[in-house]
């Protein structure tokens, strides 16, 4: 019963992680309107979540030296995959990113079978479709999901293949501390972050002046506390405890709360045809679960 309800709260843990990524294109543009672009809001934004982990550093060095070269390895993974999303946007359609990285479904789910030896149901083919087909709705994508032409294509690509790759070695580590992997998601974000603004910065962006980023710090902090950081933790608290097919699955619900708060905020259009595909996504992660929930009070019924 217990690790039934552990389940549970996992299952909600990585729909609300999903749930708050689908926040994160507000921050980032607010930070683009305010004159911080390209890689240098790239930096910043991850920059505040790196200062703002150091205290628990402080706190859990202990920890941290236990974990050894595994945690870090653990927290690079993920780091590189969620920048790298980041990053994505800025080289290619926002659409084409998000169709590109979803693919984590599929990759998570064959990993878990070849690396895990995780079963893949036909339950669980059925989700990843109608989740797939809910997302090319949402994307108005009629010739479905389209191949990559430019580098931001490759790397949207990339953090989703990375981001499977992630959730099967959290999986398979499930007993790491879900602070201590949000401390080093951290940390290498912000590391990462810089590498990649050295390495490809120069040329592309100038920073503006530093009380242009004093300037966001007042909102920005708060949000970061707030969406980003709980998010991040309830990502790393949830992922190890299910199948890293269905935790994608899950995530799927970022596409949902996009799409409706960028309909709400920048005046996108939205339709029946997204209601449509939310309510396909929406179906699609719920489906394991009342499919079990099923199970479970047929043979509650049954029983003498």
């Amino acid at each position: 019963m217990l690790a039934m309800k552990t389940e549970t709260l996992a299952k909600f843990a990585c729909a609300y992680s999903g749930l708050v990524w689908g926040l994160f294109w507000i921050p980032i543009r607010r930070l683009a309107d305010a004159g911080i672009e390209g890689l240098w809001a790239t930096l910043f934004f991850y920059a505040v979540p790196f200062a703002l982990s150091l205290p628990l550093l402080a706190l859990r060095w202990r920890a941290a030296l236990a974990g050894g070269l595994r945690l870090q390895v653990l927290g690079f993974v993920a780091a590189v995959s969620l920048v790298l999303y980041s990053v994505s946007i800025l080289y290619t359609d926002v659409v084409r990113a998000t169709l590109l990285f979803y693919l984590t479904p599929l990759w998570s789910t064959l990993l878990a079978r070849i690396f895990l030896g995780e079963a893949i149901t036909p339950l669980r083919w059925l989700a990843m479709t109608i989740a797939m087909l809910g997302m090319l709705v949402i994307f108005h994508a009629d010739s479905g999901i389209p191949a990559p032409e430019n580098p931001g294509d490759w790397i949207a690509l990339a953090s989703g293949l990375l981001w499977s790759v992630a959730s099967i070695l959290l999986r398979a580590d499930k007993g790491r501390a879900a602070l201590d992997l949000l401390i080093h998601n951290f940390i290498w974000s912000a590391v990462i972050a810089a590498f990649l603004l050295l390495a490809f910065g120069p040329g592309r962006a100038v920073s503006p002046p530093l009380f242009v980023y004093l300037a966001q710090l007042p909102w920005l902090i708060p949000t970061v506390l707030i969406v980003v950081m709980s998010g991040v933790y309830t990502s790393m608290w949830g992922t190890p405890k299910l199948n890293p097919g269905l935790v994608g699955l899950l995530f799927m619900t970022e596409i949902s709360v996009g799409a409706a708060t960028a309909a709400l905020w920048s005046g996108d259009p939205f339709g029946w045809r997204e209601v449509i595909g939310i309510l396909l996504i929406s179906g699609a992660g719920m489906l394991e679960s009342l499919w079990e929930l099923w199970r479970r009070r047929t043979a509650a019924v049954e029983a003498p």
